[in-house]
């Protein structure tokens, strides 16, 4: 590889592990925003969670198929561009529309404010959706797949994660504790510093070149699906079910501490929901460094256990076993389940990285579908809220626990390429 070539791939790397950082950013803005509007609208804390994520399932294959005609810079520079566009229509959630009726859902008069909210969720969700077609196989692409490329998509993971980390830290800190007199307007300037970051990354990208491997295959008919492959199709499942466990997780713990309703009690579960993102962080950032030497599928392996068996014990732990954190008592469970951010830290990565091992011509359409069942984030969650609601927050890990089962199983078994007959160049 030439000099050139390696100057020119790193600068590619940096600009996708940049990208990987800005998904984080906006998609963990809803979980928290959530208790805003979970405080007006009893039904309303997860459904700008759903939003976000509900429209994955209509730009995934979409956007798979503009990385296949348009390449990956252009791909890029349009989920930029949307991004800013779905955090001012937020934004506009905070100025217009509190005073005006819309719909009686539940008993309750919906404001246009927050069908505004709402909108603009789903804008920023293809945003989001856009950036993560472009950026899982760029980097696996950039470090030749198999535990190379893994190790560059955990790096990129690692800096998802810095920005997980502070998003609902900096929102907790915003509100503080959700009143009846707390509105979008109190956390307006994390939305003005996410447009910055929109149109300051769309003009350094813009100046960035980019390889662009599927740049003579737009026109291509390719004789096979994707989901040919076994081992794709069981990993698409087990993306649906790990964006569930990945954003159910925190933002679960979220509600359930926001409710126990002690001064600052918002402040504290956004708190322990950073703690969960800092935990992925820690996580990726020590298997970007283990990925060339440890394999994907032992990596995997061993995080799903570790997840199952936290939240077991969470589940079981009585609610009087506490501990005092900033002079209140929280329950001890609590901080088991933010643990279990050193586990969902590599699954994102593994998956990914398993279920298009040996795709070839392939991986560009797959990336599509796997953006397309990242509605899981949205439907997953939307479902263990119900379950909190008709029984505990507590007794909702029970799906988590489930979908961890399927991906335990999908690291050891699913995973295998069966079909290796398929040609992929």
């Amino acid at each position: 590889m030439t000099q050139e070539k390696k100057s020119g791939n790193l600068i590619a790397i940096i600009t996708m592990c940049f990208i990987f950082a800005m998904i984080s950013f906006v998609t963990n803005m809803a979980a928290p925003f959530g208790n805003i509007w979970g405080f007006q609208y009893s039904w309303a804390a997860m459904m700008g969670n759903m939003m976000n994520f509900a429209a994955y399932l209509f730009m995934g294959i979409p956007a798979g198929k503009m990385l296949v005609k348009y390449g990956y810079k252009k791909t890029a520079l349009s989920a930029l561009a949307v991004g800013a566009i779905g955090l001012i229509v937020q934004y506009l959630s905070s100025i217009f529309g509190a005073d005006i009726e819309t719909f009686t859902y539940d008993g309750q008069i919906v404001a246009l404010n927050l069908i505004i909210y709402l909108f603009g969720a789903f804008i920023c969700g293809f945003c989001v959706c856009m950036l993560n077609t472009v950026v899982n196989p760029m980097l696996n692409l950039l470090g030749g797949g198999g535990n190379k490329g893994n190790q560059l998509i955990q790096i990129g993971g690692t800096l998802n994660s810095l920005t997980g980390t502070l998003t609902p830290l900096l929102v907790g800190v915003l509100i503080g504790q959700v009143t009846a007199e707390t509105s979008m307007s109190n956390v307006a300037p994390l939305l003005f510093i996410g447009i910055g970051i929109f149109i300051l990354s769309f003009v350094i990208i813009s100046f960035v070149a980019i390889p662009e491997p599927q740049a003579n295959t737009g026109n291509k008919k390719f004789e096979h699906s994707p989901l040919a492959f076994r081992h794709c199709l069981l990993g698409v499942i087990a993306i649906f079910f790990y964006v569930g466990v990945e954003i159910g997780i925190p933002a679960q713990l979220n509600f359930y501490i926001t409710n126990l309703g002690f001064e600052g009690s918002a402040a504290i579960g956004g708190t322990l929901a950073a703690s969960y993102w800092f935990l992925m962080l820690i996580g990726r950032a020590s298997s970007s460094i283990i990925s060339g030497k440890i394999s994907t599928t032992a990596q995997m392996t061993a995080v799903s256990l570790f997840a199952i068996i936290m939240l077991l014990i969470a589940i079981l732990m009585p609610e009087t076993v506490t501990v005092e954190f900033k002079g209140n008592e929280i329950p001890m469970k609590c901080f088991l389940i933010a643990v279990c951010g050193l586990s969902t830290s590599v699954m994102w990565g593994g998956i990914f990285n398993l279920a298009v091992e040996g795709l070839g011509k392939y991986t560009a359409a797959a990336s599509g579908l796997f953006m397309m069942m990242v509605v899981g984030g949205g439907i997953m969650p939307l479902i263990q809220d119900f379950i909190a609601k008709a029984t505990n927050p507590i007794t909702s890990y029970w799906l988590i626990i489930a979908m961890l089962v399927y991906i335990l199983y999908y690291s050891k078994i699913g995973c295998k390429n069966v079909n290796k007959d398929i040609p992929v160049e």
